[in-house]
């Protein structure tokens, strides 16, 4: 298994520490915990891709894990911040539905002996992700400082409810971006549902 294979499987490897990092609020700073194992996977994505392409070890196995990485990864923080009230069950029950549309392509594809890569709306839409993750996991930080008297915030209810806003409107973005790269996705590949 080459370098970036392995960067993948690790950022696979993560995601149990990363949940129960967040999902657990006994232990001290685990938002910044959480946080920090989230964006050292994400980091993995970034890696694995560039030195799968500037050495030439792109495969089957990369093209196919990548995403699905990703997938897993990002998955799972959604469906954790709607344990913890952090966003809304809408937006990642769309983001879910996408994921299974775009993998079910891409099994039609190998059984046709392609495989998809990710395009750049794909690229986008993982990104897009993931800053809104980053954030959310962020602000919620500063308001467990707050409740631990780090700092004082005049009226930590108002600055809570701007935070949740803010959070789901970078999520509602990265929902609108994975919409238009599913559609593309669909788009590009209706050749497969035919049976022709």
């Amino acid at each position: 298994m080459n370098l970036p294979n392995k960067l993948t499987v690790l950022r696979m490897i993560l995601v149990p520490f990363f949940v129960f990092f967040l999902l657990v609020p006994g232990i001290p700073h685990h938002y910044l915990i959480a946080l920090l194992i989230f964006a050292g996977a994400s980091y993995t994505d970034h890696l694995d891709g560039k030195i799968a392409r500037s050495r030439g070890l792109i495969t089957n196995f990369g093209k196919l894990m990548d995403p699905l990485a990703d997938k897993i990864l990002v998955i799972s923080a959604l469906v954790c911040m709607v344990e913890l009230g952090l966003t809304s069950a809408w937006f990642v029950i769309i983001i879910i539905a996408r994921e299974f549309l775009v993998t079910s392509i891409r099994l039609l594809a190998v059984e046709s002996g392609r495989v998809i890569p990710a395009n750049n709306w794909g690229k986008a839409k993982t990104v897009s992700q993931m800053v809104a993750i980053l954030a959310v996991l962020g602000m919620q930080y500063v308001l467990e400082l707050n409740h631990m008297h780090v700092f004082a915030v005049e009226d930590p209810l108002v600055l809570s409810t701007c935070f949740w806003l803010v959070g789901n409107v970078l999520i509602a973005i990265a929902v609108v971006l994975t919409l238009i790269s599913g559609v593309t996705y669909l788009m590009q590949n209706l050749e497969l549902f035919s049976d022709k």
